[in-house]
């Protein structure tokens, strides 16, 4: 009889679980709109299917299945631009503290994340960097 070992929950994308499983703390991972400009030192993970699919909100809540995140930062721009996601991203972080940064700023810090998750979301500054938690610590 052959044995198959196979992932039964969680995140089923090889490269984003592999991710994941490789932060430690203070590390930080970028969920990203698909118009995000990826530095050529950063890990790319495109999971683009066609416009919209998948989208940012839906990626980001799979993520945060997986990880521990102890605080986020966030372009200033998505607070006047794309209000809705910076709603839907405060309701999936709950008590996570979230830091704006100016466009240029926030950009230049993907460049220090360990990779870029780029969605198919088409909406403007449709992006966040979670800096990762020490799992299983109270502060």
């Amino acid at each position: 009889m052959e044995s198959e070992i196979m992932k039964k929950i969680g995140i089923i994308n090889a490269p984003i679980s592999s991710v994941i499983a490789h932060l430690e703390h203070s590390d930080m991972l970028t969920v990203a709109d698909a118009g995000l400009p990826v530095p050529s030192s950063t890990q790319r993970i495109d999971l683009t299917l066609k416009p919209g699919v998948p989208g940012f909100l839906e990626t980001l809540e799979v993520v945060l299945s997986e990880m521990f995140v102890e605080k986020a930062y966030v372009s200033e721009d998505i607070l006047t631009k794309s209000p809705h996601i910076y709603a839907g991203i405060q309701k999936l972080l709950g008590d996570v503290p979230i830091e704006t940064l100016p466009h240029a700023e926030f950009k230049a810090r993907t460049g220090l994340t360990k990779a870029i998750i780029r969605t198919a979301e088409f909406t403007p500054f449709a992006n966040v960097i979670l800096v990762a938690g020490a799992w299983g610590f109270k502060l």
